[in-house]
């Protein structure tokens, strides 16, 4: 489908979904964002949801200027994904086994690594810049240098919520039965840390004092706030980045001790809550993605559904008037709490009924039917991108 324009703002605001869809919440977050004079255009995917400040499924370009709420607290978010060698028939009988190893080798939740991660230890993963990256951590806000410890513990680390390591199978296709490994996180504490530190600094300058919602606070470029901050969100988005590429080969490592021949592809890696630097129609932008990834033509990107119903590669068309983006995912159709409230432990069973997982009330709220239809939200965006895989999984880790 093609995109739809928002009523009601001043920057044009493209939905590529049914905006009668969209909840009202959201809908008014989306046109304040369309009021604020920075604001040059904002494209909405459709996996939209509220979220704080800024709407979850947006992407918005800016003009000299950027809002830390719409980049978000778990600065560089994204997801990561590999195709093995191996087919659904090559992997152990027992999953569960399979998962308890994924479990014991990579902390989910609150866990952590007892001792940091050296990368050289780790085989598959890249060694170079490591010791750069460190350092840089000594140059981030003076208030977060007690934070070192907990943040080389946690590199390597899943978290909890909608983060997720999973051993999918390929449908259809050509390749239909090969396996895959996927798996979701972001920047752990650390970055929520920066975040959070820096939209409260936002919120108190002086040209925010007006704006319809506190929580669209804004940076302007060539102020020591906007230095602080984008110098701050880059290590982040650099920490998230290496966070799962820690995982990464640590999952590839349990695969090959239970399937030792197994051979793996080049990776793919996206972000969906960052920062980056774009030219729109000869002007240089500040485009902030959160809950969206990039798909500029040619580019391979991940978007998943749930813990019960799959995901999908693609590979972007490099829509202009969507600021060369996605959608992240299928996008909650309600809360947690409601989900909480609507679902319970067996609802969850039926619905992850095939999938070596958790089933139990400390996930409830990530039960798929909180979640939209992925289905439809990948054929809402048949200008965006063209899927390349569905992947459907047969083993889940959650937090």
């Amino acid at each position: 489908m093609s995109y739809t324009l928002l009523p009601g703002t001043r920057a044009p605001v493209r939905v590529w979904t049914d905006p009668a869809t969209i909840e009202d919440q959201a809908a008014q977050q989306l046109r304040n964002i369309g009021t604020l004079p920075w604001v040059e255009g904002v494209a909405v995917m459709p996996d939209v949801h509220y979220g704080m400040g800024a709407t979850v499924g947006s992407v918005i370009a800016m003009r000299q200027a950027l809002a830390p709420a719409a980049v978000g607290v778990d600065i560089g978010c994204g997801m990561s994904a590999v195709r093995t060698s191996l087919v659904a028939s090559d992997l152990p009988d027992d999953l569960g086994k399979l998962r308890r190893a994924i479990e014991s080798t990579i902390p989910v939740g609150f866990n952590a690594h007892d001792d940091p991660v050296n990368p050289h230890r780790i085989h598959g993963l890249p060694t170079a810049g490591w010791d750069t990256f460190w350092a840089g951590f000594r140059t981030l806000s003076a208030d977060v240098g007690g934070l070192e410890t907990r943040a080389t513990r946690q590199l390597g680390s899943l978290g909890g919520g909608n983060h997720f390591i999973e051993v999918c199978v390929e449908q259809g296709g050509l390749d239909a039965g090969r396996v895959w490994l996927m798996l979701h996180s972001g920047s752990r504490n650390i970055g929520k840390e920066l975040a959070e530190r820096h939209i409260a600094v936002a919120r108190k300058l002086p040209h925010n004092a007006s704006l319809p919602d506190r929580d669209l606070a804004v940076f302007v470029a060539d102020t020591p706030e906007m230095d602080a901050y984008r110098h701050d969100l880059t290590w982040a988005q650099q920490y998230a980045a290496r966070n799962r590429a820690v995982m990464l080969a640590l999952l590839c490592r349990v695969l090959r001790d239970a399937v030792p021949r197994v051979r793996y592809d080049e990776p793919i890696s996206c972000h969906h809550n960052y920062v980056a630097s774009e030219t729109y129609g000869g002007v240089e932008l500040l485009v902030t993605r959160k809950g969206a990834i990039r798909a500029g033509r040619g580019e391979l990107g991940i978007i998943p559904g749930s813990m019960g119903t799959g995901s999908y590669i693609v590979r972007g068309l490099g829509n202009d008037d969507a600021y060369n983006s996605a959608s992240h995912g299928a996008g909650r159709r309600m809360s947690r709490t409601k989900a909480k409230k609507t679902f319970t432990v067996r609802d969850l069973k039926a619905q992850t009924a095939g999938v070596e997982c958790r089933k139990d009330a400390g996930v409830v709220d990530e039960i798929p039917g909180a979640y939209k239809d992925l289905n439809t939200v990948i054929a809402e965006q048949s200008d965006l991108v063209k899927v390349v895989a569905h992947l459907k999984q047969v083993v889940c880790v959650k937090g």
